[in-house]
């Protein structure tokens, strides 16, 4: 399958390490990443909005399907590319990365796929709107538009373990706060699926089986590390980044069951205790 990733990042980079049989073309930002990627044998080309690279339009024309996990802003694919999209004669499936924060506060609630987003905040209104704008370029031509809604991503270089090591980890406490989070390895198996399996394009909630409280995760991590548990900071008096005050702001609980039903998957990480002690194990977070 030839796929095309509009943005080789994180998640990207690990679904194109963990599955051979995809032949993986995309963009990146930067001259330097290109030349990286490209030494990887990917092929790459620069898009950032205002310029892109030589060759690019045919690469999406040869794709079977195309991946999006570039945010709402200004470098908008869509708005560059949508007449070749459109007249791609092999694109089958396009898959856009979104983020479970467009469902908003539920509080203690459950949330599923059918759930109704109740987002007040502008960046999941942003994605909200990019979710429909790709749905109806799907729709137009004909090919099966799947929205995968992750929450918090971690893995090899991300996690609450380097967070600990560099100084940088904080416990914030707010009663009854929780958040889910996902392991990049999951989230490449499951992309795998959803592009392999040929379901009818829809919405999936890629997510692990146990909404926590951020603390729990900080904690764990420092005994597996055996380093002091950073010290409770209260969230009313807490200072925050406004991005730091909205993720604290909503709660849900997310759940994974129909990624699970219907494609069969199995998270190798089903809680951030499993996903941190690999990690650990594997040699993150030690000086």
């Amino acid at each position: 399958m030839n796929v095309f990733f509009f943005g080789v990042g994180y998640c990207a980079e690990t679904l194109i390490r963990r599955t051979p049989s995809i032949t993986p073309s995309g963009t990146v930002r930067s001259d330097a990443r290109a030349a990286a990627l490209r030494g990887a044998g990917v092929e790459t080309f620069v898009f950032d909005g205002t310029r892109a690279d030589p060759g690019l339009e045919a690469a999406i024309g040869r794709a079977d399907a195309l991946v999006v996990s570039i945010p709402p802003g200004p470098n908008d694919p869509l708005d560059a590319f949508a007449r070749t999209i459109n007249a791609s004669r092999r694109l089958q499936r396009i898959l856009y990365y979104s983020t479970v924060g467009v469902y908003g506060n539920y509080c203690d609630d459950r949330v599923n796929e059918k759930s109704v987003p109740m987002t007040n905040e502008p960046r999941a209104i942003a994605r909200l709107r990019d979710e429909a704008r790709w749905k109806a370029a799907g729709a137009a031509r004909g090919s099966a538009v799947d929205v995968v809604r992750l929450p918090g991503i971690y893995g090899p270089g991300r996690n609450a373990l380097d967070r600990l090591r560099a100084g940088d980890a904080r416990r914030i406490v707010k009663p009854g706060h929780v958040t889910n989070r996902a392991h990049v390895d999951d989230i490449a198996e499951a992309t795998r699926l959803i592009l392999t399996r040929r379901l009818t394009g829809q919405i999936w909630n890629v997510v692990d089986d146990e909404p926590a409280p951020p603390q729990d995760v900080i904690a764990f991590a420092a005994q597996l590390l055996g380093v002091p548990c950073p010290p409770d900071e209260p969230y009313e008096t807490a200072e925050l980044s406004p991005m730091t005050a909205s993720f604290y702001a909503e709660t849900k609980r997310v759940v994974n069951l129909k990624v699970k039903k219907l494609l069969r998957f199995a998270p190798a990480y089903p809680t951030y205790r499993e996903g941190l002690r690999a990690l650990w194990e594997a040699g993150e977070g030690r000086a």
